[in-house]
């Protein structure tokens, strides 16, 4: 009987004969086993061309990565007799952190040669089968120092036939172990606590003759320490004797922390450094029995890096654990669960700056640690730590498993005096902080998670710092809107037909149609008493004209709002809307990419058209020529309508409109959660309190669930971009939270463009039916998460608006929105 680890890779050792190949297929699947010869014939087609074997084990090694990293037990049928050869795949185990396994089938030279000749396919003499033998003999004493955690030597043909193999689990795997738990942080050496804290949990203390604690048990749960139990603390013996008691008696499981391993050294003799509270341990360790310090060092030493519990779903870990490390076994993983990862920096406390790996985290496993000292726990990505500086003054916590409620119990004193501060210095509120914004941030907003790459990070400050409004006034910016899904009805790219089926997809039932403007984005910031923090800025968070032009259309933005300055109770506004026209603001962007083109093809295609035209006259055949530039001059001319129909003349502000669709913000409260109607009313509002200034929003209210209101919605859609509209935004009614049946945001809107206007995105020959097959395939999936990601950090710079949350607060969503822009994204979705 031999055992080997349920995730291990395995290499068969032995000479060519020995049986290697039959051992294979007797004791594991067909899938598990990487066959050296196989891999050989499919390179070379010839499983005896050795001149492939190079090419043939980088394959099998690359396929043994793959299973390893998949979480599947992998074997190696190979001769794997040279030392060069194994140590790559020691290699490969450790680089997916799994025990290399050796099974050696040691057997006559005399029987190999035996089983040799009688294959046809092999050909090679007995001297080479010599030489694999005395390879074998000299391997045998060095596999375990190779790296090989197990070694299995069979030895003849009865002992390889008789064996048995029997999966192991490795020692950290409790899955079968449910719970529930009681999971508890770093204690420290705080035995008082401690002792509270049990009882608060239920445990019924054991106590020694001494009084002394000594176990702790509960009728139906398990408590598990997350490790650090030592230094610092005024009590560790007694911390150590109670745990270690329940550990024994199978009431508690225990991981080992840094402080553990550490304490462990000096215990073996080791020269290690004498701070962060050792000392304090090894001098209360020196009023106990050299039997108890003996006992300690066999207790840590038996301590397994992390545990993987309840059937998976929890992990627990010291410092934490990758989802890649779960319930590996290797240095790598080890280190991690003790120490956690670094970036290799200091603080400004001479501590090293900790990687947040649960920023990172994605995994469906919750997983639970301490190591670094929190104010309060708090779940991040499903990850919690739990170590709240108990020694340190703060408290010391548990979380019950599975019901996932905390409880704490308060340090009675501040036993150990932190480097580092265990509360954060208050930060003036309205302080900025570059080192918010810059680098690889990794943010959760409330809405979702996002991690902003440093390149972005850089681009954003690039305009922050150079072109933007001043961060307290620039307090929202508006996310990129995604198309609706791609039409496959005949010459048509968006539709509304898709627009309403990407709603009933995301569970909504009733929608608003709003005519999309063709302008310019614009955020207006405006005030009952005019403020310095009055504004009207572009998507960007550039200032929109400039102080001689902003100043006067805030002012009658201003006057037009009274009204609902009064009846919202607030002094302050701020407002979503789209500036028109088109070109006051993009005039340049019209003559310089898009006039240009009309202007090219009015030049040069009539010309070319009259030449056909005289040609022809001459008798030649150039019908097919002609057809195909007046279809160009046609698509020219259709082209150019397009662009010319947001041409309007505007002198200063004259000619210029606001066209609002939302009133987003006030005094101490967000507007997001009101629907569609509410916000369209307001905009009604402004637009009777200064018709000149505000254009109004039509609209249309839709039952996607009734064709007859989709079809008049799409009459009208029809309509409104026949007439030089651009086309429609379809919203959810209930408003900028609309949530799915899960409760998660879904896309605020779609917009569904109208043909002729997609000629200016597309260029003006994109109605084809070729083009438009190829346009079909355009990838929307990421536009749409940009779009949703911005839409949620808007609404969270909302919600910390309307709470009074400190101006960086507000500040590190609404710069993450502009950075999430410099992602690459086909800008013409």
């Amino acid at each position: 009987m031999i055992e080997i680890p349920e995730l291990a890779l395995v290499a068969l050792v032995g000479i060519s004969g020995s049986g290697k190949s039959t051992f294979a297929r007797t004791h594991f699947k067909p899938t598990q086993v990487l066959s050296s010869d196989f891999f050989r014939g499919l390179i070379a087609d010839d499983e005896n061309d050795q001149s492939a074997s190079s090419d043939a084990f980088e394959a099998l090694h690359y396929i043994a990565g793959k299973r390893l990293a998949a979480g599947r037990l992998t074997v190696v049928d190979a001769t794997n007799l040279q030392p060069h050869g194994r140590a790559e795949l020691v290699r490969v185990a450790r680089e997916h952190d799994v025990l290399p396994v050796a099974i050696v089938l040691d057997v006559p030279e005399a029987l190999a040669w035996e089983r040799t000749e009688a294959r046809a396919d092999r050909h090679f003499g007995r001297p080479v089968l010599t030489r694999m033998h005395r390879d074998l003999r000299r391997s045998l004493g060095s596999l375990a120092r190779e790296g090989f955690r197990k070694v299995h030597v069979l030895r003849g043909p009865e002992a390889i036939a008789a064996t048995e193999i029997r999966y192991e689990r490795l020692f950290n795997d409790k899955r079968d172990v449910t719970g529930p738990f009681d999971i508890i942080g770093d204690v420290h050496g705080c035995r008082a606590e401690l002792e509270t804290l049990l009882e608060r949990l239920g445990y019924t203390l054991v106590r020694d003759g001494s009084g002394r604690p000594v176990d702790a048990a509960h009728e139906s749960r398990t408590a598990v320490f997350v490790g650090d139990l030592v230094d610092r603390g005024p009590d560790s013996p007694g911390v150590l004797r109670l745990v270690m008691g329940m550990v024994a008696n199978g009431h508690a499981l225990c991981v080992p922390g840094n402080h553990e391993q550490k304490l462990a050294r000096k215990l073996n003799g080791r020269n290690v450094q004498l701070t962060h509270g050792l000392p304090e341990t090894l001098e209360q360790l020196s009023s106990e029995s050299p039997d108890f310090v003996d006992s300690v060092k066999t207790f840590i030493e038996g301590l397994v890096s992390h545990y993987v519990l309840d059937g998976g779903d929890l992990v627990v870990a010291h410092a934490g654990l990758k989802e890649a490390y779960h319930g590996r076994a290797s240095g790598r993983v080890r280190s991690f669960a003790l120490y956690g990862e670094t970036t290799g920096e200091t603080d400004e406390y001479g501590l090293p700056v900790r990687y947040p790996w649960a920023r990172d985290y994605r995994g469906s496993a919750a997983v639970v640690y301490g190591h670094v000292p929190t104010p309060k726990p708090e779940w991040i990505n499903n990850t919690i730590c739990l170590d709240t500086g108990c020694v340190f003054g703060g408290s010391l916590t548990a979380l019950r498993w599975p019901s996932r409620e905390l409880v704490s119990v308060p340090a009675a004193r501040e036993y150990y005096a932190p480097v580092r501060p265990l509360l954060p210095p208050e930060r003036p509120d309205s302080e900025l902080d570059i080192s918010d914004v810059t680098g690889r941030r990794h943010l959760d907003y409330g809405y979702g998670r996002v991690t902003v790459a440093a390149e972005n990070s850089a681009a954003a400050l690039e305009v922050m710092s150079r072109f933007a409004l001043d961060p307290a006034t620039l307090v929202w910016l508006p996310p990129t809107m995604a198309p609706c899904s791609t039409s496959t009805l005949e010459g048509y790219l968006e539709h509304p037909a898709t627009a309403f089926e990407d709603m009933r997809s995301a569970g909504v039932t009733r929608v608003v149609c709003e005519e999309k403007h063709m302008g310019s984005r614009a955020v207006v910031r405006v005030s009952r008493a005019g403020s310095d923090r009055d504004a009207i800025w572009t998507r960007t968070g550039r200032p929109f004209f400039g102080p001689e032009l902003d100043q006067p259309l805030l002012d009658r933005v201003r006057a037009a709002c009274s009204g609902l300055f009064d009846e919202l109770a607030t002094d302050w506004l701020l407002i979503d809307a789209e500036l028109l026209p088109w070109s006051a603001k993009a005039a340049g962007l019209i003559r310089d990419r898009y006039a240009g083109v009309g202007a090219a093809g009015r030049a040069a295609l009539p010309a070319a058209l009259d030449v056909v035209d005289r040609v022809a006259a001459r008798g030649l055949d150039v019908a097919g020529l002609r057809d195909r530039l007046a279809l160009r001059s046609a698509e020219i001319d259709g082209y150019t309508a397009a662009y010319r129909s947001y041409v309007k003349p505007t002198d200063g502000l004259e000619g210029v409109t606001l066209a609002p669709f939302a009133v987003l913000a006030g005094n101490g409260i967000s507007y997001a959660d009101r629907d569609h109607g509410w916000h369209l009313a307001l905009a009604d509002r402004l637009v009777a309190a200064d018709p000149e200034l505000f254009t109004p929003t039509r609209r249309m209210i839709v039952d996607v669930a009734d064709p007859a209101s989709e079809a008049a919605a799409t009459q009208w859609w029809l309509e409104l971009t026949a007439t030089g509209g651009e086309g429609m935004v379809v919203k959810p009614w209930t408003g900028l939270k609309a949530t799915d049946a899960k409760g998660r945001l879904i896309q605020p809107g779609v917009k569904c463009r109208g043909r002729e206007y997609l000629r200016i995105i597309y260029g003006p020959e994109y109605t084809r039916p070729e083009q438009l097959e190829r346009l079909r395939r355009r990838n929307l999936g990421r536009k749409r998460n940009m779009a949703l990601r911005e839409h949620g950090m808007g609404l969270a710079a909302l919600d910390r608006l309307a709470e009074g949350a400190p101006l960086w607060r507000v500040h590190e969503v609404v710069f993450a929105i502009l950075a999430t822009e410099s992602e690459p994204v086909d800008p013409r979705l």
